[in-house]
């Protein structure tokens, strides 16, 4: 049985553009096409696909999996076993939780407490972070440890929220300060690490209690990320011509989530070392050529144009944790490929 991209995104859990990345990167090749051009997947691409996302969850990097899968494979029972064991452990916490929960039910049947709708949504919020993040990781988020960011969050929120009731647009120069402030408070309650941004995305995206507690609403995304875009494309503005402007207008923002993933699996190879010509991080650097022409163009007048703007406008970086040692971890694994093929 074949399964087209949309219905193993489904079926599996995963986003179609999830699927796409790991095709881009040559971690997960569709097994045929169809006439059309489809891609269609057979029972070993999802075989292969238990294992990524096996080997993900126990935190490998793609680059990482995309090497542990190129040798000898471990049996795929053994996976399985690896995750079992891990759930046995989310479980063993889940049940502590659950003793400690009865034990403070039973004490406070004794008397009362006012604070404890607001303790026990705080400990609602805790656990789906749980979900989401490992206890070392929630020891460095800021968003979870730090009261001032989560005072700062609070009070933006409000303020994008009075904005819309107020009948704001993205076009308005308030609304884009507050979004251009939204992307640094981004940068500050991630650590500036991408891979924890799209772990707080999918939190926001799969937990309707976790909107509920942060006033994330999917209105109030939409509007945000609406002006994150208005507000970019302000700023190139400046630096590009109207014909320039015109396919920036069209294409700019569309990959928005697109990027976070890449900029993350680039970090975790920099960061582990991992050579500039290692054909994973070649294959990497190549999609961020695509998702940077996709919106630039092949001019390479308007890409130095786009590049000047990057180096002189901060707020067009806030919340990407893309930095100068990353930018050049790129070029020179591009150099190394246009090297190999000439």
């Amino acid at each position: 049985m074949l399964w087209t991209v949309g219905e193993l995104a489904r079926r599996c859990g995963l986003t179609v553009r999830t699927l796409h990345h790991y095709d881009a990167i040559g971690l997960l090749k569709p097994s045929v096409r169809s006439a059309a051009g489809y891609r269609l997947y057979d029972r070993a691409n999802i075989e292969r696909l238990h294992r990524i996302q096996a080997l993900r969850q126990l935190g490998l990097s793609l680059t990482g999996i995309g090497t542990a899968l190129s040798g000898p494979q471990q049996p795929l029972a053994d996976v399985v076993d690896r995750q079992i064991a891990q759930i046995d452990r989310e479980l063993s916490e889940a049940a502590n939780l659950r003793e400690r929960l009865v034990y403070l039910r039973t004490q406070l049947a004794n008397g009362q407490s006012p604070d404890l709708a607001d303790w026990l949504d705080t400990l609602e919020l805790m656990t789906m972070y749980e979900k989401y993040f490992s206890p070392e990781e929630l020891k460095v988020l800021p968003l979870h440890t730090d009261p001032d960011v989560q005072v700062e969050w609070s009070a933006l929120i409000g303020a994008v929220q009075s904005a819309m009731d107020l009948g704001a647009t993205t076009d308005d120069a308030d609304v884009q300060i507050l979004a251009l402030r939204w992307m640094t408070m981004v940068e500050r309650g991630t650590g500036n690490n991408p891979e924890f941004l799209m772990r707080l995305h999918a939190m926001n995206e799969n937990e309707p209690a976790a909107r509920a507690q942060s006033g994330i609403t999917q209105a109030l995304q939409t509007f945000v990320e609406a002006a994150v875009v208005a507000a970019r494309l302000a700023i190139f503005a400046r630096y590009l011509d109207v014909h320039d402007m015109e396919r920036m207008l069209a294409n700019y923002g569309k990959q928005m989530y697109a990027w976070p993933m890449l900029i993350a699996d680039l970090r975790k190879a920099m960061e582990e070392n991992t050579p500039a010509n290692d054909p994973n991080v070649q294959k990497m650097a190549q999609r961020w050529t695509e998702l940077f022409r996709a919106y630039a163009g092949d001019s390479p007048v308007t890409h130095a144009r786009i590049r000047e703007a990057y180096a002189k406008e901060p707020d067009l970086r806030s919340g990407s944790a893309v930095d100068n040692s990353l930018l050049d971890y790129v070029r020179e694994a591009l150099a190394s490929l246009a090297s190999t093929t000439h």
